[in-house]
């Protein structure tokens, strides 16, 4: 991995160190290799003037500067780094009192800019309903230990529209659906790269978009609708569909009801008792039973997922209760609910309402359970009731959430995402989605580039519709998008981190390089946070940790895979090879 860069790296040859960092360089003479536009490296400088002698003299339109201060080196870390002396910019846009809920209204953000700043901007889009103004680090990756902000971007986060007090109730307000769906990155944007110039006497050379989760979904709408704005953008975990996952989450909530053991305290079935952590570390045990050794190496870990769907039989592999759960076996009902938790939702009709998910390995993380035993009924019935269907439900709702999400109904219910009205002209599946989404052209065309990863074992947004669209996006392209846009399948890992898996990578150093200088990066080493980690991962088994030193592996390009070489230190990427 590489490290943070220091201040005194000199900011013009930035772009040279990126170059080979975290990325293999032989796509470059690839047969996907690009004769698309070159965009030239971007070139930095220091500021010399004092953070503060900005107060009161940074404007644009719709805008309030709340305070402009400056941070000290090391007052933020990142993996232990120190992140580097920079300005700290505060403020909001857009302030409104809404004519439907009363209630005020504004875009929240924070800009971050370094003293030495190495010429480009980073817009951070943060996950879940927003609604909060994350510190703007630009740190991606499961435990990261490199962050945009700490190499030299300058870096904005932002609330997208509402704050946190108003989730998930901010969804009563049409302009702030609008807002968090697509439009708080769109206004965002120039309003940033205007204050850059203001403080640099330059804009940026070069712009970037990133995040995961409900932030890859921004960055996959910002490819769709902002393609002019960014050159480089990084999607993890994207939840692009996300209207569809919410609903598949309350369909998991109300299969895995129908075998929950007690209740909860309100009377409701507690979903946490119908499937335990045993039963899924059983099931992952029996999914590397089948699926391990099909990558040339038995290292729990599964490279080759569509392999593994063939080989591995939920119904025939999994030990069938003859008696009471003892953690050894699945009952036939909680076996017939698993597969439908993986098939994805359907209606009463059998139409898919979402995608399927593929078996893995990650089952047995606790992310996983987080998602599908908690969130499911907690977290995802907010957002259907509030901002994802029309018309939305009153604000009287949500102390029966439980109870709505239980009774959502997969015939009647379900469409409501794509329904408008007069007051919200706008359906849930048009703001939150991009538009046209295997569209590309105004990105390619232009020369900027799309980075793309999702752990194959997320519960919520699934590896699989992200497979579909980078399959349909292939074919929009005569068959190839690499000259422009690849996928990076994780095996084992969670939603955006965690479970067995190596979740530790720096895909940005890897994009400015493609962005910037052509360098196509084939793979990506993504490192295994085992105990000596800077941010370790009590998922990662002991043994994937020799001597001190993590597992590394190759994140391949899709549609290759990580094999074994048959030779070499099994934890070493270097012993295995994309093919």
């Amino acid at each position: 991995m590489k490290t943070v860069m220091s201040r005194g790296m000199a900011l013009g040859a930035f772009a040279l160190a990126l170059a080979c960092a975290g990325c293999n360089d032989d796509s470059a003479t690839s047969s996907s290799a690009s004769t698309l536009p070159q965009l030239s490296p971007a070139t930095g400088m220091n500021l010399a003037a004092t953070c503060e002698s900005f107060a009161g003299k940074l404007a644009f339109a719709n805008t309030s500067i709340t305070a402009v201060s400056t941070v000290a080196a090391g007052t933020l870390t990142v993996g232990g780094n120190a992140v580097p002396e920079h300005c700290l910019i505060t403020g909001t846009m857009n302030s409104r009192v809404s004519p439907v809920d009363g209630k005020t209204y504004a875009i929240g953000f924070q800009m971050r800019l370094p003293k030495a700043w190495n010429g480009r901007f980073f817009y951070q889009a943060n996950g879940g309903l927003d609604g909060s103004v994350l510190t703007a680090l630009g740190a991606l990756g499961g435990g990261p230990i490199t962050s945009a902000l700490g190499s030299g971007f300058a870096v904005i986060s932002s609330d997208a529209g509402h704050s946190g007090s108003q989730n998930p109730l901010f969804g009563l307000d049409p302009k702030a659906r609008l807002d968090y769906g697509y439009n708080a990155v769109a206004v965002l944007t120039p309003m940033a790269k205007s204050m850059i110039a203001q403080v640099y006497g330059k804009a940026p050379d070069r712009s970037y978009l990133g995040g995961c989760s409900n932030g890859g979904r921004h960055a996959m709408v910002a490819a769709a609708r902002s393609a002019n704005a960014y050159d480089g953008i990084l999607a993890g975990d994207p939840g692009f569909h996300l209207p569809k996952a919410a609903i598949n989450e309350v369909y998991s909530a109300q299969q895995l009801a129908t075998v929950a053991t007690a209740n909860t305290a309100a009377g409701f079935p507690d979903i946490t008792t119908a499937l335990s952590a045993t039963e899924r570390a059983m099931v992952a045990s029996r999914v590397l039973a089948k699926c391990d050794a099909l990558d040339g190496a038995t290292d729990g870990m599964v490279n080759n997922l569509k392999a593994c769907q063939s080989a591995f039989s939920l119904a025939n592999d999994v030990p069938t209760c003859t008696g009471a759960r003892d953690g050894t076996c699945l009952t036939s009902a909680q076996k017939t609910v698993l597969a439908n938790l993986f098939a994805g939702a359907r209606n009463s009709a059998g139409q898919a309402l979402y995608s399927g998910f593929p078996f893995d390995a990650g089952i047995s993380g606790s992310n996983w359970a987080a998602w599908k035993q908690g969130n499911s009924i907690q977290l995802d019935p907010a957002a259907l009731a509030f901002v994802f269907t029309t018309t939305p439900q009153p604000a009287s709702a949500i102390t029966t959430l439980t109870a709505y999400g239980l009774a959502f109904n997969m015939d009647t219910d379900a469409p409501k995402i794509f329904a408008t009205d007069a007051t919200y002209t706008e359906s849930a599946w048009s703001f939150m989605t991009p538009p046209d989404e295997t569209n590309l052209a105004t990105l390619k065309q232009r020369g900027a580039k799309l980075m793309v990863y999702h752990g194959t074992s997320d519960p919520v947004f699934s590896s699989d519709d992200t497979t579909d669209w980078y399959q349909r996006l292939a074919a929009a392209n005569g068959g190839d998008a690499g000259n422009f846009a690849r996928f990076y399948p994780v095996p084992g890992m969670n939603h955006c981190s965690g479970g067995p898996t190596a979740d530790q990578f720096d895909m940005l150093t890897p994009l400015v390089a493609w962005v910037e200088q052509g360098v196509a990066p084939d793979s990506v080493v993504a490192t295994a946070r085992g105990p000596s980690n800077a941010v370790p991962n009590a998922e990662v088994p002991a043994d994937w940790n020799a001597a001190g030193h993590d597992r590394t592996r190759p994140l391949c390009a899709y549609p290759k895979n990580a094999r074994y070489t048959g030779t070499g230190n099994i934890n070493d990427a270097s012993s295995f090879r994309c093919e």
